[in-house]
């Protein structure tokens, strides 16, 4: 692999010696003279390592650093200096210095330090790489997701993309339904170069103010109206109008709407020159249109004008095998907002993934902002969780049955379901400790481990909370989870 170093040194013996020491095969040096030429070098080209003098003309060491961390420029840095103060040295360090070198520079330590220093970032490059490469295997658009469920939604958006047929978007309040019309709008085949998507709440305006958002109006077409305005329909021509929360629309606009699907004509209101519609409509829902429809809040013709295709957006409940991927995501977000760069340990994002989220993807990621602001360390424990974010319990033990399956069948089921909830039951009394919940139950330690590992129960998820002087090491981050 060809590893490209910067030296950043004013110092013509220093920059010989330099040049000497780094020298070696796969390896790249280039030796400029201030700080200014080095940030230059540093956005154009990528480089592995910087080795700066802490005392440069103009822009110091320091500042230098603080630009590479500012700009995200992926380079580790090593600074060189005559007996720093220990302010110095400790700002270097925070600012994300990887070593300190003293002059005069003892040549096999600095030669160890650089190689050090290189490996380091090697590693730390093929993790980002294999992040970026995990993000877009489970992306579509901006959309994430490794889950069946995800998969299917994926599919359909695609199955949908070669025509311009109405898609009726259905689901919860925050599993991602504006994202799914995003995703049809940008994979659309039939759209025009430059067409827009247009997003219209239902819910968020009366029906007068409805009206005129949707179709424009005239100048004078009622007090307050001074001057002509474009409507939504207009602004999305050659694009996509995406009509959000259309369960509550007033029943005057759903015939008006309807009129504009059937004829694909609208007037401006207070004008009589009829307007030819040329966008899509995507529309969607939280609420049950087809109950609605029965209840007669909702028109049926315009619910089966409308759904002529539809795509659930599904619960975060029922794809809990996302969550990991989500909250790596989200984690990624936002430190690249500048929040503290955080990873979370398994025990906690054990918790999450057994957690119910009646949020759904919405909730996940306002709880991540807040443990990220919250935590106290670079690791994310479970006692940093919100304290309503409660894992859910097995279902209680219940001798409900299906008599109509075979006995043994049956017998065979029940014993999993009670030794399953004894055990979670004993690890929580003991608090994950194997060798108490061991003698409790009866068994060896041999015994619970393997039904442990047979029922898939984690004893981490029963110690103690406070564990934050626990090694680095025991947490992974969740990208590779």
């Amino acid at each position: 692999m060809d590893r490209r170093i910067l030296v950043v040194e004013d110092s013509e013996l220093y920059r010989q010696q330099l040049r000497q020491l780094l020298a070696g095969p796969d390896r790249d040096v280039v030796i400029v003279e201030d700080a200014t030429a080095a940030l230059e070098l540093l956005v154009e080209k990528s480089f592995s390592l910087v080795v700066t003098d802490l005392d440069l003309p103009g822009i110091g060491g320091l500042d230098l650093i603080r630009e590479i961390r500012s700009r995200d420029l992926p380079a580790s840095v090593i600074v060189v200096g005559h007996e720093p103060s220990v302010e110095s040295t400790v700002e270097a360090i925070q600012l994300g210095a990887v070593d300190f070198v003293l002059k005069p520079i003892d040549r096999e330590l600095f030669r160890h330090q650089v190689e050090k220093a290189l490996k380091d970032r090697t590693l730390t490059d093929e993790i980002a790489a294999l992040k970026h490469k995990l993000r877009r295997r489970h992306a579509y658009h901006d959309m994430l997701g490794r889950s069946r469920r995800m998969a299917e939604v994926f599919a359909r958006v695609e199955r949908v993309s070669s025509s311009s047929c109405t898609v009726l978007i259905t689901g919860e309040t925050g599993t991602g339904k504006e994202l799914i019309a995003a995703a049809i709008h940008q994979s659309d085949a039939t759209r025009k170069p430059g067409g827009k998507l247009v997003v219209v709440n239902c819910a968020a305006l009366p029906e007068h103010l409805l009206e005129s958002e949707l179709f424009g109006h005239e100048r004078g077409a009622f007090t307050g109206a001074d001057r002509l305005h474009v409507g939504r329909f207009e602004t999305a021509a050659g694009g996509t109008l995406f009509l959000d929360e259309i369960g509550d629309m007033p029943m005057g606009m759903q015939a008006k709407l309807l009129r504009v699907l059937q004829d694909g004509r609208f007037e401006r209101v207070g004008g009589l020159e009829p307007i030819q519609s040329s966008c899509r409509v995507l529309a969607a829902t939280n609420v049950d249109l087809a109950e609605a429809v029965d209840a007669g809040r909702f028109r049926r013709d315009l619910y089966y004008r409308l759904n002529v295709v539809s795509i659930e957006a599904p619960p975060l409940r029922d794809r809990l095998d996302d969550v990991p991927l989500l909250v790596h995501h989200f984690l990624h977000k936002m430190e690249e907002r500048g929040l503290p760069a955080r990873t979370m340990a398994r025990s906690a994002l054990s918790r999450l993934v057994r957690y119910d989220w009646p949020g759904n993807v919405r909730e996940l990621e306002h709880a991540v902002e807040l443990m990220v602001l919250t935590a106290s360390g670079p690791i994310i424990e479970p006692d940093d969780l919100p304290p309503e974010i409660v894992p859910r319990r097995d279902e209680p033990f219940s001798l409900e049955f299906d008599h109509e399956r075979p006995l043994l069948e049956l017998t065979d089921e029940l014993t999993r379901r009670v030794e399953k909830a004894y055990l979670v039951r004993v690890l929580e009394k003991y608090r994950g400790r194997i060798d108490q919940s061991a003698a409790h139950c009866g068994l060896s330690r041999r015994s619970i481990s393997e039904k442990l590992r047979r029922y898939q129960i984690d004893k981490a998820d029963f110690k103690p909370v406070n564990r934050r002087a626990r090694k680095a090491s025991h947490a992974e981050p969740v990208g590779v989870a």
